[in-house]
């Protein structure tokens, strides 16, 4: 069986992959060859990723100009062949059948890693489906010879247990080659995992909750196994995976950004969405940024996302209200494992929301609650946030917060309160994306993209211009944090035409904060709801609208 050629057929998808595969290509060529022959230490999959591309544009006649073509081609087979050769091909080795992740500074005396063959393995096998006919015959050896160990490594073998993108991997790789090894066994364990993956996940919510990169390895991992699917059946339950993922990231869309709570986050989407190759192919309504840092196979695989998930992600004429419950996996313990309730307030011109609870996540990389602003042609950091610093965090790293937060989320607005135990580091950090920006005693008004922010402390703050956005700090906590968005066409209605009209007005209603053995904050929102929480109590915090506390029933799966 051949792999679909997507990008190949005349439609906006494939017009989009063809220009991330040209964008790359490009990219590669300019990049000047180390001693080794790859052009990346820092993580090998990026040779894997960057040579696929100008193999691509090399064996096409469109891309890359005629007389480029050659050369082009024999890089992209030399780093990749120097790629492949890295894999560890020793049977009865410790990580037989993986690759290094680092190279540095001796790619070949690099220890193997047993993250890389993960997601590489199985898009080895496409590239050389869908490129057989094309490559060296030592190339095509080699290819062939890697999956051969890949698959008696056995790597994927294993259980599903915690629901994450590790073993979303391990169930597409179980697919992939147990057909393309004819093992049968292999084969229904592959397709027992992913109807007990779908299964939880449709009951439960998916534990990794806004996690990027890790939920492009699920759709990746799960559109290569279905290209490469024989078995019409088993194709078939691959696209309702595939259908659920796509409804999952639509739910909190807004033109490339991916609103609310995060369990992780790494640099380059911790405070910008960078990291939006997948929803660039999908929903093309944002402008590609030159930046791509993460480039993977977003140029290459390709599943159509179902109606329903397109309707809502490029349809936000109206606000809607995205109030989700996912339970948490923690394998091994008797206790009831936690519930996570997730809100999103999205509208055409911004997001708003979070996570209600403070949860553990790995190397503390959750993000509780931002705003998130479309995703710009410039790479622009498109989201507000503060925090209270925790393990992990560094000065210029908005990121790894600790667990001394408590929140209200109610459509355009943030209350947030940060209950700082005596002893303890007393300051916050925000995070301000670029704009116009009045500074007010405890306050700053700001106009971005077309949203007006009011941004309210109950301490003095300082600001700090970094390389692409504004910080705010502010020390002696215990104390609070309140935030409210509306967007410049909806202030326009009430008769606010500019940022200065904007503070005036918002001046007026600031929040109210109190400190003490009870901390906490009211504040009547601009649509006159009337917004209260506490912490501190004895009973734990507590949050209300009206006067009512906020409804749980209303959060679902």
């Amino acid at each position: 069986m051949t792999a679909k050629l997507h990008y190949k057929l005349d439609n906006p998808y494939a017009q989009r992959q063809r220009e991330i595969i040209q964008k790359v290509a490009l990219e590669a060529q300019a990049l000047p060859l180390l001693d080794s022959g790859l052009w990346f230490h820092d993580d090998v999959r990026n040779n894997f990723y960057y040579a696929s591309y100008l193999f691509a544009a090399a064996v096409d006649d469109s891309m890359l100009p005629e007389a480029e073509r050659e050369q082009a081609r024999q890089t992209a087979e030399a780093v990749l062949l120097e790629t492949v050769l890295l894999q560890n091909r020793q049977p009865g080795t410790r990580l037989y059948g993986h690759w290094p992740l680092g190279l540095n500074p001796l790619p070949r005396e690099a220890a193997p890693h047993e993250l890389p063959a993960e997601i590489m393995g199985s898009l080895l096998v496409w590239f050389c489906r869908h490129y057989n006919g094309q490559l060296s015959a030592a190339l095509r050896v080699a290819l062939h010879t890697a999956t051969g160990h890949i698959y008696r490594s056995g790597f994927f073998r294993k259980e599903v247990v915690h629901y994450g993108h590790h073993e979303a991997k391990y169930t597409a790789a179980k697919l992939i080659f147990g057909q393309l090894f004819g093992d049968e066994e292999l084969r229904a364990d592959g397709v027992a995992s992913l109807e007990q993956t779908l299964s939880h996940i449709r009951a439960k919510g998916m534990p990794e909750y806004g996690s990027l990169p890790w939920f492009w390895h699920w759709v990746q991992a799960f559109t290569c196994a279905w290209e490469l699917e024989a078995d019409s059946g088993v194709q078939a339950l691959l696209g309702e995976m595939l259908d659920y993922l796509w409804l999952v990231r639509s739910d909190f869309y807004l033109r490339g950004a991916w609103a609310g709570a995060h369990s992780r986050g790494w640099p380059h989407d911790v405070p910008a969405d960078r990291n939006v190759l997948h929803d660039y192919v999908q929903f093309g309504d944002f402008p590609l940024n030159g930046n791509m840092p993460r480039t993977e196979y977003a140029g290459f695989l390709f599943y159509e996302a179902p109606a329903q998930a397109r309707e809502a992600a490029l349809n936000r004429r109206e606000p809607v209200e995205m109030k989700k419950l996912t339970q948490k996996v923690n394998p091994g313990e008797s206790k009831e494992q936690p519930l996570l309730h997730s809100y999103a307030y999205i509208t055409d011109s911004y997001a708003a929301g979070g996570l209600w609870e403070r949860v553990e996540e790995f190397d503390n990389e959750q993000l509780r609650w931002a705003y998130s602003l479309p995703v710009s042609g410039e790479g622009e950091v498109n989201r507000l946030y503060f925090f209270h610093p925790g393990e992990g965090y560094r000065a210029g790293d908005p990121r790894h917060q600790s667990a001394y937060m408590e929140v209200l989320y109610h459509k355009g607005t943030v209350l947030s309160l940060f209950p700082v135990p005596e002893g303890a580091e007393n300051t916050v950090v925000g995070v301000l994306p670029k704009g116009d920006w009045l500074e007010q005693e405890q306050a700053l008004y700001g106009l971005v993209r077309g949203v007006y922010f009011a941004v309210w402390l109950s301490r003095a703050y300082q600001l700090t211009s970094r390389e692409d956005y504004m910080e705010v700090t502010a020390a002696g906590m215990p104390g609070g944090v309140a935030v409210e968005a509306i967007a410049a066409a909806e202030a326009a209605e009430k008769g606010i035409s500019s940022l200065a009209e904007f503070a005036a007005a918002l001046s007026a209603r600031k929040p109210v904060f109190t400190a003490g053995a009870v901390l906490s904050a009211e504040y009547t929102a601009l649509g006159g709801d009337l917004l209260r929480l506490e912490a501190g109590t004895d009973k734990g915090p507590t949050a209300s609208i009206n006067g009512k506390p906020v409804r749980w029933e209303d959060y679902k799966v």
